[in-house]
């Protein structure tokens, strides 16, 4: 069929044609003028803070750590279409969060950062119960404040009553423990093996655990039902790791994250690797050179300094410039290798809001 156009009629349809771009255009400039993109993410975490207008904040949307260098902070997370940020409620962050219509959007100054939607965290983030089974650890990590903290110990019934809590909503895509070490590492294990088989037992939902290794953890994690597991190596400079975690092993874990793999496999092994411990870039080329050659997935943690540990020196939470040069370096490290960070099912892969995420930010 041929279709023979007047000039006029085809006047008005390139009138129409570049109209209809110049909107479309528009649009997208709109939507993409504040989203959440991987500058704007990491200029966020770089502070990693912001305030709350108080006009806006229901309770049901605060977070608060129980686990980690952040442990005993609320928080809160920001979504803007597949990426989220968490952020830590301080009233000192140079960052607002401010009501705007059914949205709410991040300030600094007279400039909107970031426009987005709260996010409802089910157990400390969204879609996850993700659970702290010990918030006591005898492992004195100079980084940490959880040592410092009186945290309670989760039995298997308040455990259990969390899980069923956040399964109600009908939001729960996974099931993702953590826990210090209260007693000993393979006291932990055993309790985190009896919660697992009976989470195996009631829930379809992957299941992720994050704990201090033993030799053979990962075999009794991975028959007690979970599917992901993520040992710490906190650091992969020697001589940082003796001086912040004294009383743990770097080669110990390292030992361990290779036994994960041979049991749980690739793209289901992943480590937290702290950055703003006095860590230079080539040291964090080479600890993410040596993981991801174990088929490992390194987590590149901003520090977050606590008040419980203000006496520890040479501590500071990366810039924004250093966490795009990271992140595109492990993210290229990670492709060399054919490791997928959106493969993972649970814990912080899953969640992405601390960290500059490989695959999902960047």
């Amino acid at each position: 069929m041929q279709f023979k156009f007047t000039n006029s009629t085809y006047d008005s349809e390139l009138l129409y044609l570049r109209n209809t771009l110049q909107y479309l255009t528009f649009m997208k400039w709109i939507n993409m003028e504040n989203e959440l993109n991987a500058n704007t993410k990491a200029d966020l975490i770089s502070i990693g803070s912001v305030q709350v207008d108080k006009s806006l904040f229901p309770d049901q949307c605060k977070s608060t750590a129980t686990a980690g260098p952040g442990a005993g902070g609320s928080s809160i997370f920001l979504r803007a279409g597949n990426q989220r940020v968490r952020l830590s409620i301080n009233n000192l962050s140079p960052f607002h969060l401010l009501p705007e219509n059914e949205h709410v959007v991040v300030t600094k100054g007279q400039d909107v950062i970031a426009r987005g939607v709260l996010e409802l965290p089910l157990c400390h983030c969204p879609e996850q119960a993700y659970i702290t089974l010990s918030e006591k650890c005898v492992y004195d990590c100079q980084f940490c404040p959880v040592p410092k903290l009186n945290g309670k110990i989760k039995n298997s019934t308040k455990v259990q009553q969390m899980v069923a809590e956040a399964y109600g909503t009908g939001q729960l895509k996974a099931i993702s423990l953590t826990s210090g070490v209260a007693v000993s590492p393979e006291k932990e294990v055993k309790r985190a093996v009896g919660i697992i088989k009976q989470l195996a037992r009631e829930y379809d939902i992957p299941i992720g655990v994050s704990v201090y290794p033993t030799k053979d953890s990962s075999e009794k994690l991975y028959s007690a039902g979970a599917c992901e597991v993520k040992y710490n190596v906190e650091t992969m400079d020697p001589e940082l790791f003796r001086r912040f975690c004294p009383d743990l092993s770097l080669p110990s874990v390292i030992e361990a994250l290779d036994n994960a793999v041979n049991i749980f496999g690739r793209n289901r092994v992943s480590s937290n690797f702290i950055i703003g411990l006095g860590e230079s870039d080539d040291t964090v080329r080479k600890g993410i050179e040596c993981l991801v050659g174990r088929c490992v997935i390194p987590i590149l943690r901003p520090i977050s300094p606590h008040p419980l540990r203000n006496n520890v020196r040479n501590i500071n939470r990366p810039d924004a410039s250093r966490l795009l040069r990271l992140g595109g370096m492990l993210r290229d490290l990670l492709d060399r290798q054919s490791l997928y960070v959106n493969k993972s099912r649970t814990m912080c892969l899953l969640c992405t809001g601390c960290d500059l995420t490989p695959h999902r930010d960047i």
